[in-house]
């Protein structure tokens, strides 16, 4: 056997409220009850009867102005909707969910794709976070000008843009080297930074002054370290 369906507590209550217009118990100019009032009257939520106060308005029965509450706007119209609710009225209420149902999707969709493209770019910035720093070896050459200086005294980092982050020496590494460490021959310098840095490094560490054209190419004494 077909069950019929039960129409949605915000329509029966829309229908209720425009009954009461359509029979004059509520005439036009009227105002209606806040919707606090009006839940604890019908029972439900405010949310509820703020579905069943844009039903109404939508059908013209009453109008909701903004911090002024709804006011009865046609008897007319009241009637109609009442008649025309109870022709089809299992048919007017699925169609009715239906549409408060798309509108239910199209918020949590747009919702959905907010929360996904927050979490991308998230993902993006952790990602790259935890990516390790580009690192090279530049090595101090006989004669270089940097033997028997400290790394304070170069103004390494104003000099080139980048960090020694350790200095291989023969079979020994010395990590996070401090200022006042001093650079041998043959030492090997480890650094972070751009390959820009690592070129301004190898210069420095030649004895080369001035910029020179590489092509784009990082010179061969510099190598890359991870």
């Amino acid at each position: 056997m077909r069950q019929m369906t039960v129409p949605a507590q915000y329509l029966q209550i829309a229908v209720d409220v425009a009954s009461r217009v359509a029979g004059g118990d509520l005439r036009e100019g009227d105002r209606l009850y806040g919707r606090s009032i009006m839940a604890s009257e019908y029972g439900v939520s405010p949310e509820t009867i703020r579905r069943a106060l844009r039903l109404l308005a939508d059908m013209k029965v009453i109008d909701v102005k903004p911090q002024s509450g709804a006011v009865v706007l046609s008897q007319d119209n009241a009637k109609r909707y009442v008649d025309g609710f109870g022709e089809g009225a299992e048919t007017r209420s699925l169609r009715q969910q239906m549409k408060e149902i798309l509108r239910e999707y199209e918020e949590l969709n747009r919702r959905l794709v907010e929360v996904s493209a927050a979490l991308i770019q998230s993902q993006e910035t952790y990602s790259s976070a935890t990516e390790p720093l580009p690192n090279y070896e530049v090595t101090v050459p006989p004669g270089s000008p940097l033997i028997g200086k400290n790394i304070g005294a170069l103004r390494f980092w104003q000099s080139t843009g980048g960090t020694i982050v350790a200095i291989r020496r023969r079979q020994r590494v010395i990590l996070s080297p401090g200022p006042y460490a001093e650079l041998y021959d043959g030492d090997v310098i480890i650094l972070v930074g751009p390959p820009a840095a690592a070129e301004a490094a190898q210069r420095l560490a030649a004895g080369h002054t001035e910029v020179q054209e590489t092509g784009g190419q990082t010179p061969a004494a510099v190598k890359g370290a991870g």
